[in-house]
């Protein structure tokens, strides 16, 4: 196939300074959950979307100076000269693979709590230090001396970057966690120096620090600013205004603008709350400022939508984080007249919970995401089949689906029984609910790539029992029949089922998405913290119900902070008159309504409810399984070989662990069995002498 000339935009090559994009798509900088603890993770990681086909592919934010460092969050470091090999590694995978190699530079100031190098935190004004931990930490005001050792300390960075072999050097001043933001911001800077007040002078420590770098690298190196399209708190911070006034001022002062939206919250909001493109408004015009090429970002799947964004004026670069990691392969896919194939983003924004939770990232739709080097997995690529021919894959949730996809692609002939009448399982269902369409992507590129394989075949309205499927005789047995909610209110608050009465309408999430929602006054109680329970918030406000939002944590969805979209629930909630009851636990569900209790001081209190929704936990529907294990003597003869249970069936969570679960799944089926050795590799550090 070949490309469609309607696309023929994205692939022409751009300058940035002294080097060239060989097209317009650009990995911008994004977090992985490995830094400096997984750096050859995170290298084939770039490697593979540099095999994708992407122009530009981009570092993560790596702290260039051990006076400002996120601790407890994991990034990478170039603190001195020991930091270049990891570094260069990533480079090279970069560069070996076609794209421009850059490396993001970032001094986190006001954001650096300095937990582990125990330095004081420096920033342009002295203020406590703001982080997602609240950290009881204050910064103290630079002086000028600690302005010259700031630049000296850049260029030190500037040469060491280009000593590991970057092409690229961005100076990170977005998403309020980098130096040239807190300069730029009145809300971070009140000097009365010749460094703050007017927009000019806060502009000055950006202005030398770029000079410095074109001094040290601009020859050999191109220099791209990124900055905050808005703060979005008002007169006090960085405006989209004053951004216009700042890149009006200075528009030729880098090689290229790197434009994104406000707070990471703002940048990178999920699907459920932000649409593609989303950044639209923020950016348009800004082009007309400056001869030098922009790049932005708004989670682009469509490549039309890219297309748009270049022939309006609006941007020069396509700039992707979260799209890159759903599909690091999207360019090639388009260049091949593939669009049909492209594993489209859905904005569920698990790939951040990674960086979160300093752990490796995971993606929905990409089960290979930071496994590239760690298993060895290529998102494209499938080793071939093993000893056996057949697999039997019982469910067609998310799990099963993408063990067949998979397991398609190894050659097997693959079952894939489902006892509904369509396939998604709990994806299919959950993509109906208020601000989850996107996520119906998990089953339509799966759909569609089962579609075209001639050796996986589906098989609706089959419920099998374990009789059908010692009868059947298949080799290879997936169980992944996924899990449903519990109607006794089991989770953490209550260990054992909850007391309730005696004909009380129960409602679980499962009989609200079957359209069973009730009305009147009804107390939601969540404790399973995850979206789950704010989204059915949502929809029984749209059904007309009085809702109290009854749960043991100290946030609605507590969970959401680390898919930053906490703050926008809560907000939603609030703002759509949902009583938001929090550190409360329900200790029994009455007669006429539930008795609540204060997870502190246990302080009970009665309300009324005409109806009790318990979002709490999910058994696994692990029954069928259960019943092969009885007949494991009958195996043999009816030429099965291995039964497995897999996803939400073993053990119930986000939709990224079940697809990852059916990938492994997938991967493993007759490897030899490794034992007791460790199914993936990790870096060792070496003591020192």
């Amino acid at each position: 196939m070949t490309r469609d000339p309607r696309y023929d935009i994205l692939f022409e090559p751009m300058n940035i300074g002294p080097v060239t994009a060989k097209n317009r798509f650009y990995q911008v900088p994004h977090c992985n959950g490995g830094g400096y603890r997984d750096p050859s993770a995170a290298a084939e990681m770039r490697k593979i979307k540099a095999q994708g086909g992407w122009g530009v592919v981009f570092t993560e934010q790596c702290e260039m100076h051990h006076t400002s460092e996120i601790t407890p969050f994991i990034e990478l470091r170039l603190w001195d000269d020991a930091d270049i090999p990891m570094l260069a590694k990533m480079a090279s995978n970069i560069k070996d693979n076609g794209a421009l190699a850059g490396i993001q530079l970032a001094y986190s100031g006001i954001n650096g709590p300095n937990l582990y190098s125990r330095e004081v935190p420096l920033a342009p004004t002295a203020l406590p230090i703001r982080t997602f931990t609240n950290d009881p930490v204050h910064a103290r005001a630079m002086d000028k001396q600690d302005i010259k050792d700031l630049r000296r300390w850049f260029v030190n960075a500037f040469k060491r970057s280009r000593t590991a072999g970057f092409d690229l050097v961005c100076l990170y001043g977005a998403h309020g966690f980098g130096i040239f933001q807190h300069f730029l911001s009145t809300a971070t800077n009140q000097r009365s120096d010749e460094y703050g007040g007017s927009l000019e002078n806060r502009s000055r420590f950006v202005r030398e620090v770029v000079q410095d770098a074109r001094e040290a690298i601009g020859d050999t190196m191109g220099i791209t600013l990124r900055v905050s399209l808005d703060e979005t708190i008002g007169d006090l911070g960085f405006s989209n205004a004053e951004v216009r006034d700042f890149v009006e001022m200075h528009g030729d002062l880098p090689d290229l603008w790197d434009l994104a939206h406000g707070a990471w919250e703002d940048c990178s909001g999920p699907s459920r709350f932000k649409e593609e493109a989303a950044q639209q408004e923020l950016v348009e015009g800004i082009k007309k400022l400056t001869s030098k090429p922009i790049v932005g970002v708004g989670r682009f799947t469509s490549p039309d939508v890219m297309v748009k964004q270049i022939k309006s004026g609006t941007l020069d670069f396509i700039g992707c984080a979260r799209p890159s990691i759903a599909d690091p392969f999207l360019p090639k896919k388009v260049e091949e007249g593939r669009i049909e194939d492209i594993r489209e983003c859905i904005g569920c924004n698990i790939c951040i919970t990674g960086d979160m939770t300093m752990s490796i990232s995971r993606c929905t739709q990409n089960p290979t995401f930071m496994e590239e080097w760690r298993k060895g997995w290529h998102p494209e690529e499938m080793q071939p089949k093993g000893d056996s021919e057949s697999v039997l894959i019982v469910g067609a949730g998310p799990a099963g689906m993408e063990a067949a996809r998979a397991l398609g692609l190894r050659g097997y002939q693959v079952a894939l029984a489902e006892a509904g009448t369509e396939i998604g399982g709990r994806v299919r269902r959950e993509c109906k609910l208020p601000g989850l369409s996107a996520w119906g992507r998990v089953k339509d590129y799966r759909e569609y790539q089962l579609s075209q394989m001639a050796n996986v075949d589906i098989y609706f309205d089959s419920e099998l029992s374990a009789d059908d499927i010692v009868e059947f005789g298949f080799e290879n047995v997936a169980v992944a029949t996924g899990s449903s909610w519990r109607r006794d209110g089991v989770a953490r608050s209550h260990v054992v089922p909850m007391p309730i009465a005696e004909g009380v309408a129960i409602y679980t999430p499962e009989d609200l998405m079957d359209g069973n929602v009730p009305k009147g006054r009804v107390v939601l109680f969540d404790d399973d913290h995850y979206y789950m329970g704010g989204v059915l918030a949502e929809l029984l406000v749209q059904g007309g119900a009085l809702v109290t939002l009854v749960t043991p944590a100290a946030f609605v969805s507590e969970w959401t902070n680390n898919t930053l979209e906490q703050t926008a629930i809560h907000r939603r909630l609030a703002e759509m008159g949902v009583d938001i009851q929090l550190n409360r636990t329900v200790a029994e569900v009455t007669a006429g309504g539930v008795t609540t209790a204060c997870t502190f001081t246990e302080r009970t209190s009665d309300m009324v409810a005409d109806a009790v929704v318990l979002v709490t936990s999910r058994t696994g529907n692990d029954g069928v399984w259960q019943d092969l294990k009885t007949r494991e003597e009958d195996w043999q003869a009816a030429g099965i070989k291995s039964v497995k249970l897999i996803g939400d069936a073993a053990s119930p969570g986000p939709i990224a662990w079940a697809t990852y679960a059916g990938h492994r799944y997938a991967r493993e089926l007759d490897e030899p069995d490794i034992g007791d050795a460790m199914p993936f590799r990790r870096e060792i550090a070496q003591l020192s002498a």
